[in-house]
């Protein structure tokens, strides 16, 4: 089963990761996106882990598209 991602959830990371980068991630931007992991997994039913590990890694290290021919 794939790993669904809400556009929230991504939005959420997304502002988390360029804090990061920044070095100025905040407690409140942390929070919020663990709670978005939290509630999501609870009305999906998806494993929190791998939901964590998806979102992390669609926003911090995006697949490149795909060529075309």
């Amino acid at each position: 089963m794939a790993i669904e991602l809400s556009p929230e959830l991504i939005r959420l990371e997304q502002q988390a990761w360029t804090e990061i980068q920044a070095k100025a991630l905040t407690v409140e931007t942390a929070a919020a996106v663990q709670q978005a992991i939290t509630a999501h997994t609870e009305a999906t039913g998806q494993d929190r882990y791998k939901v964590e590990m998806a979102l992390k890694k669609q926003v911090r290290n995006p697949e490149p598209p795909a060529a075309s021919e």
